[in-house]
């Protein structure tokens, strides 16, 4: 795995001939307790032929998951501040937009959805976020406790992104981390591979 504190740029590399076509999805992290999936979900999603995948985190997304388990470039604040000396250089979250076919942002956690519904953008992972080009996909997967999913809150931002042509894989009821039970969890790992999977499909890009 790359070093997470050394400045990144995802420059396109030369491509060995083939007649499958390379597809790039960058995977967003924030601070859920689902997190803890990240690992998994690299995992299956790098099971998938021809795909490339690199990892935005937010700092508190970090409590969750221990990076030497992310086999992929992991981006974080640091690097879109270490990258940026001068005025000619690279922009690494328009880099990043640049670089991505699709966004996934699994987990969603409740701060981030607030944040991306009213147009914020104070960290790496939003600001790719605004910055997204409105035609490629974006999926996101809420995950939050109950009581903060069913705020009345919730359902106008969720619905905000939904406006924005942003893709929901919605939650799930289980039991939570917390104790609680009811609906919030994250969608299972499976679930959310089989919607790229079916982006994929529609483009042509998935072996039969």
């Amino acid at each position: 795995m790359a070093d997470m504190n050394s400045p990144k740029c995802p420059t396109p590399q030369p491509q060995p001939a083939s007649t499958q076509k390379s597809t790039r999805i960058l995977i967003g992290v924030t601070g859920s307790v689902a997190a803890l999936k990240l690992p998994l979900l690299i995992s299956e999603l790098l099971k998938i032929p021809s795909l490339e995948v690199q990892v935005v985190t937010t700092e508190h997304a970090k409590h969750f998951y221990n990076p030497h388990e992310i086999p992929v470039t992991l981006y974080s604040d640091t690097d879109e501040w270490e990258l940026w000396k001068g005025r000619t250089d690279p922009v690494l979250h328009i880099e990043l937009r640049r670089w991505a076919d699709i966004m996934v942002v699994a987990p969603l956690d409740a701060n981030t959805l607030a944040k991306i519904a009213n147009g914020l953008c104070d960290n790496l992972l939003t600001c790719i976020i605004r910055a997204w080009d409105l035609s490629k996909p974006l999926l996101f997967c809420p995950a939050m406790n109950t009581a903060m999913w069913e705020h009345p809150i919730t359902v106008r931002q969720v619905e905000q992104l939904k406006g924005f042509g942003y893709v929901e894989v919605p939650c799930i009821v289980k039991k939570l981390v917390c104790g609680d039970e009811g609906r919030g969890a994250m969608a299972e790992v499976p679930t959310i591979v089989e919607r790229v999977k079916s982006i994929l499909s529609e483009w042509g890009r998935l072996p039969t």
